[in-house]
């Protein structure tokens, strides 16, 4: 059984057991059914790939653990890890009460530790809620969570407080031939609606534009505020709400992945339409510069974990109906509940608010 399918009322999460990436995510809502997560065209299209790709790209979907994130030039590994692109086991997956638990193992070692995924689910609440767990092994280890949407209208964007953005030194694509970015690298802006751009003048990190073919990658630093980092995208054709909300102390720094048909070549071919991902992490780019010095950390962001004693980080990705909406300006989580707030209305959804642990030491 190649996919793992688990459910709760209002909500299913598929895992696709051979490189453990979310193969769908569907919540009900208002008579709907939403589907927050992107599941790249060329997945079990029967088509003919590139034999260099790895596994990860290959079946590139939905939600994934980085362990590295990008370049494994510590440990030989494809890009993002083994745990990206190789098998995970269930080692248990049975009801609770009013829910759904599933644990799944990763069959590699990651510079020796062993790695748990363990999902949950709650009758009622339009979220999935994840944790990972890294027992054992030597040296450290940078990690992050790869959430990707997909949009056929663009979108508007919300965060909680940043102190920054920052571009790295290169773009993703830098050879015309291939591809196109629309951001200025390297660059910094602590004005997210005004990024310097390659062309001069700013683009708003908060507007997603389907007219701007782009192949674009920027980190943004999680301010001091206390809550939990969030980021709110508002689906226009979807008419939609996708959240995604971590807790700062674990992961720091949140990087999008802006894809909307800036590569050329084989499998993007200009095809990958309207993508973003939203990555969550505790990372520099690359496994030997986040273990290393890195901007990030002169900046005083960690970006990696030291492994050997076991430790854990959560993450939460979410759906809700938001008709012609846009996304909120306030997300505050206490009491079981999420109260969200834009444009001087709020709305409440049931939500585990003690699973993020906010206020509580992280590992180092």
């Amino acid at each position: 059984m190649d996919i793992s399918t688990i459910k709760a009322r209002g909500i299913s999460v598929s895992l696709d057991l051979t490189v453990g990436h979310i193969a769908d995510m569907t919540v009900d809502g208002d008579g709907r059914q939403l589907k927050p997560l992107h599941r790249a065209p060329w997945v079990d299209a029967g088509e003919t790939l590139p034999m260099d790709l790895p596994q990860g790209t290959v079946r590139l979907s939905g939600d994934f653990l980085c362990a590295p994130f990008s370049r494994s030039d510590v440990e030989d590994a494809p890009l993002h890890g083994w745990p990206a692109n190789s098998a995970w086991d269930i080692t248990e997956s049975s009801a609770t009460d009013g829910g759904w638990r599933a644990v799944f193992r990763l069959r590699h070692k990651v510079m020796g530790a062993s790695v748990d995924k363990i999902l949950t689910l709650i009758d009622g609440h339009p979220f999935l809620y994840q944790e990972h767990v890294f027992s054992g092994g030597h040296g450290a280890i940078s990690v992050a969570h790869h959430p990707m949407t997909a949009m056929k209208g663009g979108g508007r964007l919300a965060f909680s407080p940043k102190r920054f953005a920052a571009t790295p030194a290169d773009p993703l694509e830098p050879d015309s031939a291939r591809g196109r970015f629309m951001l200025a690298y390297p660059a910094r802006s602590a004005d997210l609606g005004h990024f310097p751009a390659a062309a001069g003048g700013t683009r708003d990190l908060t507007d997603y534009r389907m007219d701007d073919r782009r192949e674009d990658f920027v980190t943004l630093i999680e301010a001091d505020h206390g809550g939990p980092g969030w980021t709110a995208l508002a689906r226009k054709a979807e008419d939609d709400l996708v959240l995604v909300l971590k807790n700062p102390a674990e992961l720091p720094v949140t990087m999008l992945w802006l894809s909307n048909g800036g590569r050329d070549y084989a499998p993007w071919s200009g095809r990958h339409l309207g993508v973003l991902g939203i990555e969550d992490g505790r990372a520099a780019v690359g496994h030997a510069a986040s273990i290393g010095d890195n901007w990030l950390k002169r900046e005083g962001v960690a970006t990696a974990f030291a492994l050997g004693d076991r430790f854990s980080f959560r993450h939460v990705i979410g759906a809700l109906p938001l008709p012609g909406g846009e996304p909120p300006q306030e997300v505050v989580t206490a009491d079981g509940r999420m109260r969200l707030s834009a444009g001087g209305s709020t709305w409440d959804v049931p939500f585990d608010s003690d699973f993020l642990r906010i206020g509580q030491p992280a590992a180092a």
